[in-house]
């Protein structure tokens, strides 16, 4: 009988538990060695698996690491202190984290990279949603006029946040965030 079926060997890995691995080895080679350094043939050695199976899945480099990128963003909850500027505060604070947790050389990396993947919307996407709900909810209290909320205005702190930190390539201070929500978000919505 042959190792496999006695249990005593490894058997391939596929699908979910495949691309797991996979994207926790684009993960950990993305926060050892950064965006620039990154490989193809890196990513497959960590996983223990081989280029050929890494590309079915992702046609190349760019796209993978935002896959690990989003595979690793941590679930958005959304804040309800019953307070627009709090709310707004709590979600630039989080998002503020997440992205120095990806690092503002790497979103940068991306960004002059891809130009076929929008990278700032697939990571806007969960906050867009959240600031949303936390407008609506700001709406339904009276604290902003449902007439002034647009698109664009809705993604403009995070879009502000986003910006400081790609600029600086420094986190972005509570002082800052503080002055984008109020001397810029807040006197919109009024």
């Amino acid at each position: 009988m042959n190792k496999i079926n006695e249990g005593e060997g490894s058997t391939r890995r596929r699908g979910a538990e495949l691309e797991g691995a996979i994207l926790q080895a684009a993960w950990d080679e993305l926060m050892e060695i950064g965006f620039h350094h990154l490989t193809i043939e890196g990513v497959a050695a960590r996983a223990q698996t081989s280029k050929p199976v890494i590309y079915r899945r992702w046609p190349n480099r760019e796209e993978l690491v935002l896959a690990a990128i989003l595979n690793h963003l941590p679930t958005v909850s959304v804040p309800d202190t019953g307070n627009l500027r709090s709310d707004v505060l709590l979600l630039l604070n989080e998002l503020n984290e997440m992205l120095q947790q990806i690092g503002p050389k790497t979103i940068h990396g991306l960004m002059s990279v891809v130009s076929d993947i929008p990278f700032s919307d697939i990571l806007n996407f969960r906050r867009t949603n959240t600031m949303t709900v936390i407008l609506d909810r700001a709406i339904e209290r009276g604290e902003i006029r449902p007439e002034k909320v647009t698109p664009r205005i809705t993604r403009l702190p995070v879009d502000l946040v986003r910006h400081e930190l790609l600029i600086t390539l420094e986190p972005v201070s509570m002082k800052t965030i503080e002055e984008i929500v109020d001397e810029i978000f807040l006197p919109l919505l009024k």
